[in-house]
């Protein structure tokens, strides 16, 4: 262990300190750091491996959201982090999903040390205050039948600050509480997940209940069917209350397609189209008629005033030739 993680000076500020980011976090940056963790615990055959990756989110002001993760690569003996990967791994990340923007990084740690200030420190190059999301590992895992909250994960957020100690400035944490922010399919996958893709999720309960609704409606419709049959054969006795219901439904339900609707339907669109052109055509030429006759009249003023006979109407006007008198 080296000397700065031995530092007695804890570097996160004291509880009465509290911070004013509002940060929310969603389930896939909670899964896939725990899918790391695992990974590497399986891969070093340690309980305490080495954890390094770069969050991903929106921010607005104050108001943060932390929505995807991507691993990272460290340089030498594990100090610093591998620039030239980072930002080929963030550069990819940005083609995909344009709306994300490096907002942090996530680690593994019962506290932050002296040791993630030289990360941090590291990761103001490329944004001014980065995000730090530190995954507590803890012996009893969270009952997958518990609602999942902030209390109840293994996770920490802080956020960077200074401190001035003795006339001299250090950087330093303060927590920042965040809620987990859910939409409906993230809620679907996270049932999923914690109950391994068995049987008996929300989802699959969604499904059956739509499945058995829509079996039943099946099976009103075929009673339907068959008594309007029974009816139509002579075999069943006529209720016209029920005819006359089960007509204004029909009535209401969507034309369906049929050789007979598609030849009437047809017809009617084509005598509502040619209405449509013979209006357009007679306006046109009512508008030509207007515009020769103008034209006409026109001409007829500068003829007049050189004593040559002129037509005032042209034959769409329908007024024949007025000849002038010659004074």
């Amino acid at each position: 262990m080296s000397a700065m993680d031995t530092d007695e000076l804890s570097v996160v500020l004291p509880s009465t300190t509290t911070s004013g980011l509002s940060l929310s976090l969603h389930p896939l940056p909670i899964l896939n750091i725990s899918e790391h963790l695992t990974r590497m615990k399986l891969r070093t055959n340690t309980n305490t491996p080495f954890v390094l990756g770069a969050l991903l989110g929106t921010q607005n002001g104050r108001e943060v959201d932390i929505v995807n993760t991507f691993e990272l690569a460290v340089e030498g003996d594990g100090q610093l982090i591998d620039h030239a990967f980072f930002t080929h791994r963030r550069d990819q990340y940005k083609q995909v999903f344009p709306s994300l923007e490096f907002i942090g990084w996530y680690t593994v740690a019962p506290i932050p040390t002296a040791k993630h200030i030289a990360f941090h420190e590291q990761f103001s190059a490329y944004t001014p205050t980065p995000l730090l999301l530190i995954l507590q590992p803890i012996s009893s895992a969270v009952s997958s039948n518990s609602t999942i909250t902030s209390q109840n994960l293994p996770f920490r957020a802080y956020e960077p600050s200074l401190e001035i100690r003795d006339r001299k400035s250090r950087s330093v944490f303060i927590e920042a509480p965040f809620t987990v922010e859910t939409g409906e399919a993230e809620r679907i996958a996270v049932d999923w997940t914690a109950k391994g893709g068995a049987g008996g999720t929300s989802l699959e309960s969604h499904l059956q209940t739509q499945r058995a609704a829509i079996k039943m409606l099946h099976e009103r419709i075929m009673v339907l069917v068959k008594y309007v049959a029974e009816v139509v054969a002579g075999r069943a006795t006529k209720d016209h209350a029920a005819l006359r219901s089960l007509s204004a439904l029909m009535a209401s339900l969507p034309a369906t397609e049929s050789p007979g609707f598609r030849e009437e339907f047809d017809t009617e669109y084509e005598d509502v189209q040619l209405t449509a052109y013979l209006s357009s055509l007679t306006k046109s030429a009512n508008i030509l008629n207007d515009l020769v006759d103008k034209h006409i009249v026109i001409i007829g003023r500068d003829e007049r005033g050189q004593g040559i006979p002129s037509r005032r109407r042209g034959p769409m006007g329908n007024r024949g030739i007025e000849w002038d008198r010659m004074h």
